[in-house]
């Protein structure tokens, strides 16, 4: 005699278009945060989720906790490295540190698992700095990188020059730069 069994299987879907928005240096008070909050209500105005990971969130020493013989072995980096991990579609807010991107997000992405953490994930780049160059330098390097990882990089790269002057009491003043910024978001959406 045969007994016949049902099985349920629940599927949780991922809440779709949820987008990280990855702030790309560690510096306290950092226009870059203040552009990352810029970018998620402006995500959030189009019925978009998202969610910042801070690079000042990492632990201190994690170039030395969590990397190479030690991956794995940092649990608040191991936290960060899952949110990676899970994301499909992300945001990069990238100052320029001397002609290129800040040191911190070569080693976060250095700690990454090879190649699978970013392969055939997308990703839309903003660039910004003191200078005329709006860190155009630091996205050309970062898209060689996330090439070389397989990730696909949106076409649109935002490169906010003079980010002070065209900033005031935590709000993008310059309204060319606030189209853009939407701009690529609904790019990013539809990517």
């Amino acid at each position: 005699m045969f007994k016949l069994f049902r099985l349920y299987f629940v599927i949780v879907p991922k809440e779709k278009n949820m987008i990280k928005i990855i702030v790309g240096t560690n510096r306290k008070n950092s226009l870059s945060r203040q552009l990352a909050e810029i970018y998620q209500e402006t995500l959030a105005s189009m019925d978009v989720s998202s969610e910042i990971l801070d690079m000042r969130d990492l632990p201190a020493d994690f170039v030395f906790s969590a990397l190479y013989e030690n991956n794995g072995k940092n649990p608040v980096y191991n936290a960060f490295h899952d949110q990676v991990k899970t994301g499909e579609k992300f945001v990069f807010i990238v100052p320029e540190y001397n002609g290129s991107f800040p040191g911190i997000l070569k080693a976060f992405i250095d700690g990454m698992t090879y190649p699978n953490t970013f392969r055939d994930k997308k990703c839309a780049l903003m660039g910004l700095s003191s200078g005329i160059g709006g860190g155009g330098i630091a996205l050309s390097h970062l898209t060689d990188i996330f090439h070389y990882l397989g990730m696909h990089v949106l076409p649109l790269k935002l490169k906010f020059a003079k980010i002070e002057e065209n900033m005031s009491d935590n709000l993008l003043t310059n309204r060319l730069y606030m189209e853009l910024l939407r701009s690529q978001a609904e790019m990013l959406i539809k990517y």
